[in-house]
């Protein structure tokens, strides 16, 4: 019976000993190590991560594209989990495991192609943008208003895209032909005539005010001559915009026949604005201006009387009343 007692005591001690060792090597091991997942595709290690379902779960959302020009991602191969033992002072690349899975994808972009007789012209990003700038075309009767179609497009490469206000002034056509404008000397290009019949000639683009204020001088008869723009009243500085986007063809200072220091834009298919009389310009010729984008500052330049912005809008070199257009 004794050395029966004598071996339980023995073996008491001996398990103590290994239930105390394993836990200080749990001990040291939980003090290097943290339980983690090393991730691999095709059986390589890209990386490691704490959450193996978070990590998954936003994997998953790059099927489902961006919700714009991304229609959806095609993820061949994805990722493949085992838990591991990673040494604390190293941390876990959720981002970079992302961003490997997503570049090994084929991405698919989606837009709407404006076709003219069944060939590709533009592409915007939604069908109601291509919508409305077709239907706008055939409010001005462009030419081709009657070939022009929406077609949906899923494609591998993406495509540059292009604003309802780009789409109408790329594709409009004039039916008639109307004489172009003629330039006179020194850096202003000046209409070459006005249309004094009121008759409201169609645009094909749309524009927003250069500035805000009183129509103090309207297009017109006027001192014996033709007023070929409107005057608007506004403080000396006020900001003046662009009304819609284009090409700088003149940013002159000077006396330029009256029209002071004066800014020209061209949006294509004839259709240009200029903006006379200004105490400061800040464009040049040859820059591509956005529609609101600050051109220059109200004045009162050249052959003025009071600060305000002279404002043309000129059609094949045929001035236009822009009262028809604004304000």
């Amino acid at each position: 019976m004794k050395k029966i007692l004598i071996h339980i005591r023995t073996w008491v001690k001996l398990i103590s000993v290994v239930v105390l060792a394993s836990c200080l090597i749990v001990g040291i091991i939980a003090y290097i190590y943290k339980p983690t997942y090393s991730v691999s595709i095709n059986g390589e290690v890209i990386g490691y991560t704490k959450d193996k379902s978070k990590l998954q779960e936003r994997i998953n959302e790059i099927e489902n594209g961006d919700g714009q020009n991304i229609a959806f991602v095609e993820v061949e191969n994805l990722p493949e989990y085992k838990l591991c033992l990673l040494k604390r002072d190293v941390e876990p690349n959720d981002d970079e495991i992302f961003d490997i899975v997503k570049q090994s994808g084929k991405t698919y972009y989606k837009y709407y192609a404006i076709l003219q007789a069944g060939e590709e012209k533009l592409y915007v990003a939604s069908f109601g943008e291509a919508e409305q700038a077709i239907n706008e075309l055939k409010k001005k009767n462009s030419k081709n208003r009657n070939e022009l179609t929406i077609k949906e497009k899923f494609v591998s490469e993406a495509k540059d895209v292009v604003t309802k206000e780009e789409v109408i002034s790329k594709l409009y056509e004039k039916e008639e032909v109307v004489r172009k404008l003629t330039n006179s000397s020194g850096n202003v290009k000046y209409a070459s005539s006005a249309n004094t019949s009121n008759k409201k000639v169609a645009l094909a683009i749309n524009l927003i005010r250069p500035v805000s204020g009183t129509v103090t001088s309207r297009f017109g008869s006027r001192w014996g001559s033709t007023h070929k723009g409107i005057d608007i009243g506004a403080p000396k500085g006020t900001a003046i915009k662009a009304a819609a986007s284009g090409t700088v063809i003149s940013s002159s200072m000077g006396y330029n026949g009256g029209y002071g220091n004066c800014v020209v834009i061209s949006h294509g298919n004839g259709i240009e604005t200029a903006y006379g009389h200004c105490s400061a310009l800040y464009v040049k010729v040859g820059q591509k201006v956005s529609q609101g984008d600050v051109i220059a500052a109200v004045g009162n330049t050249g052959r003025s009387f009071g600060n305000h912005l002279h404002l043309e809008i000129r059609i094949n070199g045929v001035a236009q009343n822009p009262q028809n257009y604004l304000y």
